[in-house]
């Protein structure tokens, strides 16, 4: 018998790093998907507003409420009780002010049970930053495509490709660790400009979505690696298991089996003894 797993914990987390060992990192939103990336031994599980699309159907991430985002993190917390559990601050939750910012993270670790929160932005969130980790809470930053500016940014692109823009990026990510941010997401920006703020942090651990091998880790969005998200499949995205296409054929066969009449069988059914129904059929008359 296996040993129950451990929390994971910061320490822990820099422990791996200093190690050379990489970092998993999934998005996840519910309960019996949380259960399994749990027993899976996924270290990191960050409940992205992602779900705004994967859960809810919005074309973006901007509609998802804190609400939102509580009721599915708590879920998440119960299915994966010992995993380092990040929350997604949701659109305008922080960026009026460092106020909103702490009240809104706050919410998220008292309510949810998190252990971190992540937000997104560069140099203009840093105060964001600096307050949230002030308060006591341990912060991620979200750098390159950042899906709550995806307007300004001109679409879902990879971000940082000409030297100008990629040393932003560069000095944003400094600015953020200054201001006490433990890890930042990289999210579609090239491989090398990844590799190269990964060898300049200083106590910092670098994720990767999308942007190359050479992070301390890798985070995926859990519906595009099972073919679960129906709208468009990323790059970034490996497929490691068609689960949609299972899904949508096993309805198709339940729909099938109920109009030909095939489901359900004896077995899928319950019955009584035959003295109760006669009893019951001498009471009804």
């Amino acid at each position: 018998m296996t040993e129950p797993r451990k929390k994971i914990t910061l320490p822990y987390l820099f422990e791996k790093v200093s190690k050379g060992e990489p970092i998993t990192w999934l998005t996840c939103y519910d309960y019996p998907t949380a259960y399994l990336q749990e027993q899976a031994g996924i270290e990191m599980i960050l409940v992205g507003d992602s779900l705004g699309m994967t859960m809810l159907g919005y074309d973006s991430t901007l509609p998802v409420t804190m609400d939102d985002m509580i009721r599915h993190t708590q879920a998440v917390r119960r299915g994966a009780p010992t995993a380092f559990l990040v929350g997604d601050m949701p659109y305008m939750t922080y960026q009026p002010s460092v106020e909103t910012a702490i009240r809104s993270a706050g919410r998220f670790m008292a309510e949810a049970g998190c252990d971190a929160i992540k937000l997104e932005g560069g140099a203009a969130m840093a105060d964001r930053i600096r307050g949230i980790v002030d308060s006591g809470i341990p912060a991620i930053g979200h750098l390159g495509l950042t899906p709550q500016s995806v307007s300004a940014l001109g679409g879902f692109r990879v971000q940082g490709k000409s030297a100008e823009l990629a040393k932003k990026i560069v000095d944003d990510a400094k600015k953020l660790e200054k201001a006490g941010a433990f890890a930042i997401l990289f999210e579609m920006i090239p491989d090398r400009l990844c590799q190269l703020i990964t060898e300049r942090a200083e106590n910092c651990i670098i994720m990767s979505l999308g942007s190359g091998p050479h992070a301390h880790g890798q985070l995926l969005i859990y519906h595009d690696m099972f073919g679960l998200y129906p709208k468009f499949k990323p790059k970034m995205a490996k497929v490691f298991g068609n689960a949609g296409e299972v899904i949508l054929n096993g309805l198709k066969a339940y729909h099938d089996e109920v109009i030909g009449k095939q489901f359900p069988q004896p077995e899928n059914w319950f019955t009584m003894k035959d003295e109760e129904y006669d009893e019951l059929k001498k009471m009804l008359d």
